[in-house]
């Protein structure tokens, strides 16, 4: 009887009934990208700010794509600066027509308020990193969260689909 366990089993698996594999990650390439520390940095583009006019921004985040199916995500990011530290925190829009908590002093979004699923902590320029995390549907933000630069239009949206 154990033997027929066996050999259902191989057989399962030749046929690829049976995988142990994981789900692919759907893979996202972000770039942090800014003009450079001599530039002056934008204030009033944080997201959902009033007036937003992203073209005056000196710093942004670029996704390959901006969205993908709700599962594992892979987040691929690499800091395009020749001069400065950024990262790249997902956080989940509860409400995506309210702007992101901000704390004023801090010149940076809330983390302990905002629905923040992982990040690629500081990285220096020209380095790279990797957040692969599991996403249901809804839209996000992918941001930069260092003083000052989100307020400086360091974000895009995405969107997870089902």
């Amino acid at each position: 009887m154990a033997h027929f366990g066996n050999v259902a089993f191989a057989a399962a698996m030749a046929l690829g009934l049976w995988s142990t594999e994981a789900p692919a990650a759907t893979v996202v390439s972000v770039q942090l990208w800014d003009r450079g520390a001599g530039m002056a940095m934008g204030t009033g583009m944080a997201y959902q700010a009033p007036g937003l006019d992203l073209s005056k921004a000196t710093m942004g985040v670029r996704a390959s794509r901006s969205s993908a199916p709700a599962g594992v995500v892979s987040f691929e990011v690499t800091n395009t600066s020749k001069d400065t530290v950024h990262e790249m925190v997902v956080v989940h829009l509860k409400n995506p027509a309210q702007p992101l908590p901000y704390v004023g002093s801090d010149a940076k979004a809330d983390e302990s308020k905002a629905d923040a699923r992982g990040e690629v902590p500081e990285l220096k320029p020209g380095k790279s990193g990797t957040l692969t995390v599991t996403l249901e549907p809804g839209k996000y933000l992918l941001i930069c969260n260092q003083p000052k630069h989100f307020a400086a239009g360091m974000w895009a949206p995405f969107e997870v689909t089902k």
